[in-house]
């Protein structure tokens, strides 16, 4: 059991498509943190690697550092002086975030209600829909038990209105439905698109 001495914890949960700002808006909070003194750790999927293996990177080029995990367990590890930075099961950090929560196991919910118990700060970043326009992972769940949301919106780059889905492209075409969810990528792979320009195949 993961224990801290303060109180007053909550979920703050930042969601929207890609290329909305979600891990540009994460990296400023956890910064606004650090200028008040306050202790800080950032995790990130150990898979999104696209701008740095062990910071969090937004596309428009801020970052933070960060502890790339490939489950919530280690995160937990981590959290208890595991291996990790505060050397106490006892000393959390007054702010624990997570970037690219979407791709976390089913494990992140009870580890960011407990944290929060605990009296931590806890911000998670994500996509709350996938490239088919579904909830994304345990992101539905982490919205409801939120005390704070922030839904940001991206600019659809076919109409210039605002875009709230991820268009994932395959060689210039809309993907299919059934292709596989989790596809790690940028510019490249994905467009940000409004409810009317949003494409999938389902032929």
């Amino acid at each position: 059991m993961l224990k801290s001495p303060y109180s007053g914890g909550h979920l703050e949960v930042i969601v929207g498509p890609m290329f909305s700002g979600k891990s540009e808006e994460l990296i400023r909070r956890v910064n606004r943190s650090v200028i008040a003194r306050q202790r800080a750790v950032v995790f990130k999927p150990a898979i999104d690697n696209r701008y740095h293996v062990t910071r969090v990177a937004s596309h428009s080029g801020q970052s933070a550092e960060a502890v790339a995990i490939d489950t919530t367990a280690n995160a937990r590890a981590y959290l208890s002086g595991e291996g990790g930075l505060f050397g106490l099961p006892t000393d959390l950090p007054d702010v624990v975030a997570f970037d690219e929560a979407q791709f976390f196991d089913a494990g992140l919910v009870p580890l960011a209600l407990e944290l929060a118990d605990q009296g931590a700060r806890v911000i998670l970043a994500g996509l709350d829909l996938d490239f088919r326009g579904e909830p994304f992972g345990v992101m539905p769940e982490l919205l409801s038990r939120a005390e704070s949301v922030e839904k940001l919106t991206a600019i659809c780059m076919v109409c210039g209105a605002p875009a709230t889905r991820t268009q994932r492209l395959i060689g210039g075409e809309p993907a299919r439905f059934d292709d596989p969810v989790v596809l790690v990528g940028a510019q490249e792979a994905y467009e940000a698109r409004c409810r009317v320009h949003h494409q999938v195949k389902y032929d």
